[in-house]
């Protein structure tokens, strides 16, 4: 793991150091009474018919905010003194520019620079001709797809179906991913359209639509982890351990990690979540250089949901942060106190086909147990039948009484695994005999992990002889992880 925080050189230390002192937790009040004046605004790629959000102080005796090449607006929405509202009007300079606001007696100007985009889009996930279930996803590929509004489909009456952008999974500016509706989507085929915010429209592939059936699937939560700890890490203390980057932007090796391109366009542009442990976190999320902080998060605040486990969930929106476009030289940076966090990942909507009844029912998991080498450690019992405590773990009547009537899973870890089910007497053993790769039981999940599928309904005497000799997984070269019913 790298190391964090390494001083390399008199000046820069001085910098990191009046960095580091002027966000020390006992921050000093800044005065209310600072005057006219942009801080940043966003997004700062914009199109006409864009909305913006601008901030800074002074902001209410504003009259006009003046764009590139002399465009001005007197229409917008003050949310505060230190906000503004307002659409990118047409007419912006494609050289880009300065914003400037106006008082009837005072202007201000932004120090960064605001860039005009054009949405170019070079192809679909789905080709021409092809079928669409409702449901399924559909990539747009291309370039400043930010931009994109809405998506135009047809109803089930042909008439325009309307998907908006909020609805929209974005990764970065290269990519939209939107959802065809499962059950309104028209059953037929049509051409399908696409638009951005300053009105201009694409046209989709043609393609064939088929609404979703009434039954087989479900839509579930997964998790795509982007980085975990491996444990090293050690707990926040107002300290820049938690630091993360862009590959290539990390010259003196700062970071815990940095992520490719695509990764990291996803991280400022999206929701992602944190998996935190501690008993009373405090989070601030900065840049590597301690520059504009967003506000700290503690307990109680409705972004950081304790899990009942010893663990929070941290959910992280960068897309307003004031230091969003500092990130590729600063790094992005998880600081405070009382924490120290385990994992980053992203949250993704799936359909899953099958009945949402199917899904697992966990009856016992490995706390730690290690490997399994014609050992007795795997062995499972019925409640008030363990009289020497042999077992690892034993079963209420009702779920003992499915382990031996039901199919039922075990999954394991293993590169090549020999499995053996038989008793605590190790006598009899269940008539399959070992399984290994290439029986029909074993699955090979193609992650390290393989799941053994069992009903032992057909040997009527190993059944019989559980309730006293006990249920025992042995053999060689894996480790339980759990057992569970589908």
């Amino acid at each position: 793991m790298k190391k964090i925080f390494k001083y390399f050189g008199v000046l820069l230390s001085v910098a990191l150091m009046g960095a580091v002192t002027a966000c020390n937790p006992a921050e000093i009040e800044e005065s209310a009474d600072i005057g006219l004046g942009i801080k940043v605004f966003f997004p700062t790629k914009v199109v006409a018919g864009q909305p913006m959000t601008i901030n800074g102080s002074g902001f209410s005796d504003v009259r006009e905010i003046v764009f590139p090449d002399g465009v001005t607006v007197s229409s917008f929405e003050l949310v505060s003194g230190d906000m503004i509202r307002v659409t990118a009007p047409s007419g912006i300079s494609a050289a880009g520019g300065k914003l400037i606001v106006r008082t009837a007696d005072d202007e201000a100007e932004s120090r960064q620079e605001l860039t005009l985009g054009s949405t170019a889009i070079s192809g679909y996930s789905k080709q021409e001709g092809e079928t669409v279930d409702g449901g399924e996803q559909i990539t747009i590929f291309g370039k400043d797809l930010e931009f994109i509004s809405r998506v135009e489909l047809l109803d089930t009456d042909g008439n325009p179906l309307i998907l908006e952008d909020e609805d929209f999974y974005r990764k970065g500016t290269s990519t939209v991913v939107f959802t065809v509706p499962k059950k309104t989507i028209f059953d037929g085929t049509f051409i399908g359209k696409v638009y951005t915010f300053d009105g201009r429209e694409f046209s989709m592939p043609e393609l064939t639509y088929v609404p979703a059936a009434e039954e087989g699937g479900h839509w579930e939560t997964v998790e795509t982890v982007i980085w975990a700890n491996d444990g090293s890490a050690g707990e926040a203390s107002w300290n820049g351990v938690y630091r993360f980057g862009l590959d290539g932007h990390d010259g003196n090796n700062e970071c815990i990690a940095t992520f490719p391109q695509e990764i990291w366009d996803r991280i400022k542009g999206e929701t992602f979540y944190a998996t935190l442990v501690g008993a009373n976190p405090q989070v601030r999320i900065t840049t590597g250089w301690w520059t504009d902080p967003m506000p700290d998060i503690q307990p109680g605040n409705e972004l950081l949901v304790d899990n009942e486990d010893g663990t929070w969930k941290l959910t992280v929106d960068l897309s307003n942060a004031a230091f969003l476009n500092l990130l590729d030289d600063q790094h992005l940076l998880f600081t405070g106190s009382g924490y120290s966090v385990q994992e980053l990942y992203f949250e993704e909507e799936i359909w899953v086909d099958g009945e949402e009844g199917s899904q697992e029912e966990v009856v016992w998991e490995n706390a730690g147990a290690g490997a399994v080498s014609w050992n007795g450690t795997y062995r499972f019992g019925l409640d008030g039948h363990d009289g020497n405590n042999e077992c690892i773990t034993t079963f209420p009547q009702d779920v003992w009484d499915k382990l031996k009537t039901k199919t039922f899973y075990l999954l394991i870890e293993s590169s090549n695994p020999q499995v053996r089910v038989t008793t605590g007497w190790w006598d009899p053993n269940w008539n399959v005999g070992d399984i290994q790769p290439g029986n029909e039981r074993l699955t090979d999940n193609g992650d390290g992990t393989w799941t053994v599928e069992i009903n032992l309904t057909d040997d009527g005497t190993f059944v019989a002889a559980l309730d006293d000799r006990h249920l025992l997984f042995t053999g060689d070269r894996y480790t339980p992880l759990k057992i569970y019913f589908k």
